[in-house]
């Protein structure tokens, strides 16, 4: 009952606080999804802060680590609309937002690896996000004439319909204070196949582009608003979403003490049990706050 309320507070504040898209007051098109001045003064919509939480209080956590596989049917709104401008004014996809933020310099915490070790310099963005490849034909022109034309060289940019799945990282914990379970998305990360491979005719993997420490990226994800595919009136904006874990997905890896290592490296090449581990770890930390109140 207290999840429940907490999802119709949700849509109920995210429509009341965020201007809706201005379709029925435009003059014309091009106001849109554009606030009005009035819509603008009466907005005060803020990401909600996180409570503090001392370490005192915490008696138990796990890390884990996800999959949000963007084909699974629940997870299409963080994925479309993949083009713009055959969308609704003010919405885009995740990874759309994303980037919106990284291009402004709002979002600045993005880092190579999950663990935020080694934070990603604008050349290294630019080198994962962009890839050119030569064609046969212009290696041969290269060779008999010492130059490539334009038309032999092929350019290819990772743009949000490439993106097959999300990658996040949080902590399951027990705030005593509250006598709840409660979760916080620690960090997150676009993956897809490689480019580079698949411009080679080489088998591609799926890779993961560049981990977000996603405190850093609630300030843009809170202006950046998803498809509702319940109610075209109340828009849910990714801060709301992902912190209210409004998708489905499968845990790949838990902290533990054998590295954090992951569920494939002690399952080896049977997708099925790996997801049974999977849902076995997800029954364990939900069974975890009802065991504290069995005596």
């Amino acid at each position: 009952m207290k999840k429940l309320l907490y999802i119709v507070l949700l849509v109920f504040v995210t429509g009341s606080m965020q201007a809706q898209i201005n379709i029925l007051n435009a003059s014309k098109p091009q106001e849109i999804g554009k606030p009005t001045p009035q819509q603008i003064k009466e907005d005060h919509s803020r990401p909600l802060p996180y409570p503090y939480t001392d370490d005192k209080d915490v008696l138990w956590s796990i890390q884990v680590w996800e999959k949000i596989d963007l084909d699974e049917r629940f997870n299409l709104p963080l994925y479309y609309p993949t083009d713009s401008l055959h969308s609704s004014p003010g919405q885009v996809s995740l990874f759309d937002a994303l980037m919106a933020g990284i291009k402004s310099g709002e979002i600045t915490e993005v880092y190579v690896d999950d663990y935020f070790t080694e934070k990603l310099d604008s050349s290294a963005l630019k080198e994962a996000m962009f890839f050119t490849d030569t064609m046969e034909a212009g290696i041969d022109q290269y060779n008999y004439e010492g130059k490539v034309d334009e038309e032999y060289i092929r350019h290819f940019k990772i743009q949000a319909a490439d993106v097959e799945e999300y990658h996040i990282r949080g902590v399951w914990y027990f705030d005593a204070k509250y006598g709840e379970l409660r979760y916080r998305l620690i960090g997150i990360a676009p993956v897809v196949y490689d480019l580079r491979a698949r411009a080679k005719g080489m088998d591609a993997e799926l890779i993961e582009l560049f981990w977000i420490f996603f405190p850093d990226a609630r300030k843009t994800l809170h202006k950046y608003y998803a498809i509702n595919p319940r109610n075209a009136a109340k828009p849910l904006n990714y801060d709301h979403m992902l912190n209210g874990r409004f998708f489905t997905t499968i845990i790949y890896k838990t902290s533990n003490e054998y590295g954090d290592r992951s569920i494939r490296d002690y399952i080896h090449d049977d997708a099925l049990k790996q997801l049974l581990e999977s849902n076995k770890i997800k029954e364990m930390i939900r069974d975890y706050e009802e065991d504290q109140w069995n005596y």
